[in-house]
Parts: structure tokens; sequence; C-alpha cells
């Protein structure tokens, strides 16, 4: 949700955090508070963080408001599958954004990762990050950042020329027929929906092999190897094969299925294998099924 406000003459000089609670009667002050820290406020055009910041009149406002909690995300060491001075591999939870957004700085993983590694005086240099993947807010398991210069290029390359391996575990709905096969195909943007379509022509083509691992009434648990890497790629093609994700909402998946409750999608990144890209080493990075989905695993009815 984006709130737009404008600083009217008789409100200049006024704190941005009394301006807000006095516009915004719907939120709490402290959730102001809070949110401004975040990094939900953009001054013309440009974000703020100070709650005590004077305004002046004419000065335009966005304040965007997510889903997300108020308490900013941070890595704990359980958190953390590998690290070295040139990569860190972690293990995402759902909910957490990769990378700044519109209403959020503070608790993305980008930022925490800065926090985690001492911004710039870790290695007596200055802290370089290379985002060599995405993955979307409530997509959980491993994400790959390079944290050297001598890391940034290599890594980029295996991912680029695909020779990285990368599989997840997604909770598909229906019975998914053949048991084993790939998906190829098509992706383009859809402005006017915010999502990924499958297309006859243009588009990016998008390449996916999958495996069926288990069945259960009315969905099914699948592995899927990403050869290409596009936005949405496993939720875009499940979906245009008849097979949403569990609690995908975005591309029509149930958010409800045996009386279960689907609080996200349900997608996890399982695992990245690559090559170090110092010293060579093969490297594989493994992240256990979250609790959330475990305890969908268990809750789901198997086919009898």
């Amino acid at each position: 949700m984006i709130h737009r406000l404008q600083v009217a003459a008789e409100e200049a000089g006024e704190r941005l955090d009394r301006f807000l609670a006095t516009r915004l009667t719907a939120l709490s002050r402290n959730e102001v508070r809070a949110r401004v820290d975040l990094g939900a406020v953009h001054i013309d055009g440009r974000r703020s963080r100070k709650c005590g910041q004077s305004l002046v009149a004419g000065q335009r406002l966005e304040f965007h408001v997510d889903d997300g909690p108020l308490e900013p995300y941070r890595i704990s060491t359980a958190d953390v599958l590998y690290q070295d001075r040139h990569l860190i591999a972690l293990n995402k939870p759902a909910g957490v954004e990769t990378q700044p957004t519109l209403a959020r700085y503070r608790g993305t993983l980008y930022e925490a990762l800065q926090l985690w590694l001492g911004r710039d005086t870790r290695f007596g240099r200055k802290l370089e990050i290379g985002m060599v993947q995405r993955l979307d807010r409530d997509t959980s398991g491993v994400i790959l950042f390079s944290i050297h210069p001598r890391a940034h290029k290599g890594v980029s390359e295996q991912i680029q020329q695909r020779l990285a391996e990368k599989s997840y575990l997604a909770f598909l709905s229906g019975h998914l027929e053949p048991a084993e096969g790939e998906w190829r195909s098509r992706l383009a943007r859809d402005r006017r929906q915010s999502r990924v379509v499958t297309v006859a022509d243009g588009g990016r083509e998008a390449l996916s092999r999958f495996r069926l691992r288990r069945t259960y009434q009315g969905a099914c648990l699948v592995e899927l190897t990403l050869i290409t890497g596009r936005t949405h790629q496993i939720r875009a093609q499940a979906a245009a094969a008849g097979h949403p994700l569990l609690g995908d909402r975005r591309y029509g998946g149930p958010q409800t299925l045996a009386a279960v409750e689907l609080a996200r999608h349900a997608l996890h990144s399982r695992r990245l294998i690559l090559h170090h890209p110092v010293s060579g080493e093969r490297l594989a990075f493994v992240a256990p099924l979250p609790a959330d989905l475990l305890a969908l695993h268990r809750q789901l009815p198997p086919l009898p």
C-alpha cells in the first residue's frame, strides 16, 4: 500500500513522524516510527529514515506499507551454510526480501548481510557484495553471495553459463504427470497482472527439469532443477502446466488444502552446487526443508 501526501503550509516545520501519525490515523505512532526506520518513507523521491526530520511546505511524501514484520531481520549463525573471505551461502528464511524495496531497506537480506560482515572493516577493505542470485520474499533456502572482488566474476560466469546446479523443492497442486520430465517455455512479464506469463513469441527461454518426489491427496512434492534462472520461473511454469504452487496467490495456487492453511507459496531452494571461483573446489550447499514446509508435508493426507 502506498500513501501519497503533500506537506501543507501550516504543517511546515513538523517532525516527520508526527506528520505521518497525524495524517495516517489508522497507524500508531510507534508503527509509523518503526516503518520510517525500516525505510518506508520517500521525500521528493529520496528515502528518509529520520523520524525527527523537519518538513518543508510543498514536499511530497510516499509512505510504503508492506505486510512484513516491523522487527528487522538479522542473520544468525544458524543461517550461515558456508563462509570464507570470498563467498557466503545463507539459508534464507521465508518472508525476507533479498534486496531493498520501496517499503524497506533495514531488514532486507542485503542490509542484514552488510551488518553480518562488519560493513567495510572485516577484511580491511571496502565491503563489496555480489548478488548473483535472487529469491522471492516468500521463497526459503540456499542463496549465495560473493563478498570479495576476486570472486564476483567467477561466480557470475558459472551462473550465466549454466555451470551451477540449482535445485528446488515445490509443493504443487494436483497430481503431476508424467512423474519426470521438463518444462520448456518462453516467459515474459505481464505488468498489468504483476506476474510472469508464458508467451508464444518473444520473452526469454526458460527450462526446468522436474521429478516427482511424493504424492498427497490433491497435491504433490516435486524436485526441480533450473537450467535457466528467470524471474518467477518455477511459479510461472507450474501455473502454466495447471499445477500452481500451494499458497501462491499471485499464480492461482490454493490458499488452503485439506484444512491446512498456507501462509506463503511452498517453494524452497534446496541445493546449489558450483566450483569455488578462486580455489576451484567443488562446493555443495544444502538447506533442509524449513519447519513450515515440514509441517505441510506431515499434515497433507497421503494418497490411500
